[in-house]
């Protein structure tokens, strides 16, 4: 079977810009798979609020363990959030290799301090020194080259959004530099949104950072790719409109004792959809040649 990483080596190579949604259990990743899309995303965020814990507090275990139950559960590739790489370079290598091992397709390393701050959340980037960010860079790619050279390893800065594009594209010559195979980071407007994958060394991810706070540019896929951008991560989608949808619910059933919010017909049909993406038939076809059919 044709690895995780090969298959998203290869989608890199197509013509056209991948959308890969934010998931963070494997239903999720059964439904972005069954609808059609090229691979999902396992982000730093959505694994923390479904643990309900801040994205700095996760261990490396807990994001390894979310996106590898992920990417078992599909045939897409899976991209992960590494955060600041779990510590310094020497922890870098092995966060490359446990994410590798857990089946992988690729991760991005951010130049965030470590450990990550909550005040992340409000914008606060706590950026490192360039050469520290250029070590973790350089260790992450010795190690995919040494585990798996089709790793894809995307180099991630945050200090855009204080020290604007320039020092951005910097960082980003300096992961090209080290071996890093795609760039990441947040655009302030649309100029500089724009300008950056004109600039950049780098095929660039561009983060579709729904409910944000700090004006940050959201665009229509169509136009992201007539930017230039390679790939686009949904990082809030899919735990949002969970939230929200799943809130409302709640509350009408706490006021009025009743959910109107789905017909009945439409229940029958989630629940059905659910049972279809778990793949509960071929559950029943095991047991009706075995302990059911011997009743």
């Amino acid at each position: 079977m044709e690895k995780a990483t090969t298959r998203l080596r290869a989608l890199l190579k197509q013509d056209g810009m991948l959308y890969f949604p934010a998931v963070y259990y494997p239903l999720g990743g059964r439904m972005v798979e069954q609808l059609g899309f090229e691979g999902a995303y396992v982000g730093g965020f959505v694994t923390g609020g479904s643990r309900a814990v801040t994205e700095p507090l996760l261990t490396l275990t807990e994001q390894v363990e979310t996106a590898s139950q992920i990417a078992r559960s599909i045939s897409l590739p899976v991209v992960a959030d590494a955060g600041a790489g779990f510590g310094e370079p020497l922890h870098v290598t092995r966060t490359v290799r446990d994410f590798i091992d857990g089946g992988i397709a690729g991760i991005h390393i951010e130049d965030q301090l470590f450990p990550k701050r909550a005040h992340y959340h409000k914008y606060v980037a706590h950026a490192i020194p360039l050469d520290e960010f250029r070590d973790k860079i350089r260790w992450a790619c010795r190690e995919r080259d040494k585990r798996d050279p089709d790793f894809v390893i995307i180099a991630r800065t945050d200090i855009c959004r204080f020290e604007g594009l320039e020092p951005s594209i910097e960082r980003m010559q300096v992961a090209a530099e080290e071996g890093a195979d795609m760039g990441l980071f947040f655009p302030r407007n649309d100029e500089e949104a724009k300008e950056a994958p004109k600039r950049s060394p780098l095929p660039l991810v561009y983060v579709q950072s729904r409910g944000n706070r700090d004006g940050r540019p959201q665009y229509p896929m169509n136009e992201l790719e007539d930017m230039g951008y390679a790939m686009c991560i949904d990082a809030q989608l899919y735990l949002l409109a969970s939230f929200h949808y799943a809130k409302k619910a709640l509350e009408e059933m706490k006021a009025t004792g009743r959910y109107t919010g789905m017909t009945e017909p439409e229940a029958v049909a989630a629940r059905q959809g659910v049972e279809d993406y778990i793949g509960l038939d071929e559950y029943y076809a095991i047991e009706e040649e075995t302990v059911e059919g011997k009743d």
